[in-house]
């Protein structure tokens, strides 16, 4: 396909990411305007940001192709990863932000007074970021080709250079300005076409889908190493707590006034994701229709893209097209933005920062050595997108979110709610959780091939890694009770305590 109104839609997008990252560029001065934007982001803008950065790759094309490809099973992805942001405002929501942090590795040092915990969840951080980074690198590099007869390497480039040109101008608050205006683009992009082809559907009469008895059916085998069961419930485990610990979602609430602000976010945050997610089976579905078999080496990502196409065809077909490329486009700026948004905190903060200072005799100028991370975080994971074979992005995505599920998850909420979470007992799970998903995701990556319930495990590893780097924590830290920090105490009455209470105390002692 070659889409002149396709590339200019492109084009539009990446230029009004521009244009409204130089707005946060006159904004921020300090440095916590870079990192957390001041602290002032409002509910309803912080709600619309997350909406934006959170709907990736995986929302925009990969759900669809998914339910293309495997039927009724996956309209748990959109559930689940709706149903995050439920656990998210029970959980956490309100004490991350009363931490004061900037990063979750902040937290983390914050609530547990340890240095190496600091290191090992920096060191997740940022192979999460990256890990997430890959497949909106390769859903770019999708697009850009499918809708303009572009190489391979040219769309996830056109990405690297705008998020690391929109990060490295205002930090936080350029892209929390940027993301609340990507997700009404994405919302529109993929609302409008599928309305039409919706009505074109209907009114012309056309059959219904053309599927195999699985696609229909819920919770059929797709073969003798398919259990979907044990797939079924590991993925939403894994979108339910691994949006808990992925870092460019936490680092959003940081930026909410406080603890009220957070709650609010997340309640409209909900709304904002539920309204979206009612799109995204409505292209697998057509899809079927447009598509019985696709051809030989055509990933079911594209059928959101190819459908206006098959459906209408001509000058609408091609307005339809370029709706969905910029919203698509959209999708990968917002959701890499924010990435890259974590990724560069925590480089900044762990790698740069101290050996500027050392260089510098004294501390490091804070903006200089954040634009060289915004750099890094950026070009590192474009040329791994490059030499990696793609997964589909939503399975790439869903593995990312299976190592923040077995990591930070427990982490975060036995931080939050167990005071007898001991140094000893939190290391121990992290290092149990990061080992057991990543040994699952590299044999995923590299394509080694298992036979019955060893594939299904570690394809799918969330049901039992996150109960095991939870019940390991729990069990070091009360065999190990000499470390539990003796700031638990004092730290725990901080996330827990309302701010008017504590400016009401404040008040009184004046």
């Amino acid at each position: 396909m070659n889409h002149p109104l396709s590339l200019v839609a492109v084009v539009l997008v990446c230029l009004t990411t521009l244009a409204v990252g130089g707005l946060g560029l006159r904004l921020s001065r300090r440095t916590s305007d870079f990192y957390v934007a001041g602290r002032t982001v409002s509910p309803r803008l912080n709600a619309s940001a997350i909406g934006g950065e959170y709907l990736s790759a995986a929302s925009f094309l990969g759900v669809a192709g998914l339910v293309y490809g495997g039927g009724v099973d996956l309209l748990w992805l959109p559930v689940g990863y709706t149903l995050g942001y439920l656990v998210l405002l029970v959980m956490v929501a309100a004490p991350m932000r009363r931490s004061g942090a900037y990063t979750l590795p902040d937290f983390a040092e914050a609530r547990l007074g340890s240095k190496a915990i600091r290191r090992v969840s920096s060191v997740l951080v940022v192979a999460i970021g990256w890990l997430y980074l890959l497949p909106q690198f390769q859903g770019a590099s999708l697009t850009l080709t499918l809708v303009t007869g572009a190489d391979s390497w040219v769309g996830g480039l056109v990405v690297m250079v705008v998020i690391a040109a929109a990060v490295g101008a205002g930090g936080m608050r350029s892209i929390t300005f940027v993301q609340a205006v990507q997700y009404w683009v994405k919302l529109t992009a993929l609302a409008v076409p599928a309305f039409v082809l919706l009505l074109l559907w209907f009114r012309d009469g056309h059959p219904a889908p053309v599927v195999p008895p699985e696609w229909s059916i819920p919770l059929t085998p797709t073969g003798p190493d398919d259990h979907p069961v044990y797939r079924t419930a590991s993925t939403v485990l894994a979108l339910c707590l691994g949006t808990m610990g992925l870092p460019h979602v936490l680092v959003r609430y940081y930026t909410n006034p406080d603890g009220t602000g957070a709650r609010r976010t997340t309640v409209t945050v909900i709304a904002l994701l539920g309204t979206f997610y009612l799109l995204p089976p409505v292209y697998g579905a057509l899809g079927r229709v447009a598509f019985p078999e696709l051809p030989a080496g055509v990933r079911p990502d594209s059928v959101v893209l190819r459908l206006p196409g098959e459906l209408v065809g001509g000058l609408g077909g091609d307005v339809l097209t370029a709706m969905l490329a910029g919203g698509a486009f959209a999708a990968f700026l917002s959701t890499a933005s924010g990435l890259a948004m974590s990724v560069t905190g925590v480089l900044d903060q762990e790698l740069l920062r101290p050996r500027l200072a050392r260089f510098t005799g004294g501390d490091a100028p804070g903006v200089r050595g954040f634009r060289f991370a915004a750099v890094a975080a950026v070009v590192i994971p474009y040329v791994l997108s490059r030499v990696t074979q793609p997964l589909g992005v939503a399975t790439t995505v869903g593995l990312a979110f299976a190592v923040a599920a077995a990591t930070f998850a427990p982490l975060i909420m036995l931080g939050v709610w167990w005071r007898r979470l001991s140094t000893t007992g939190a290391m121990a799970g992290l290092v149990v959780g990061g080992a057991s998903t990543l040994f699952a995701l590299g044999t995923t990556i590299s394509s080694r091939t298992f036979d019955g319930w060893p594939a299904a495990l570690l394809a799918n590893p969330a049901l039992w890694a996150v109960p095991l780097a939870g019940v390991t924590a729990v069990l070091v830290s009360l065999a190990t009770p000499g470390r539990v920090p003796a700031s638990t105490t004092r730290v725990l009455v901080r996330l827990h305590t309302p701010e008017r209470v504590r400016l009401a105390r404040s008040r009184v002692r004046d």
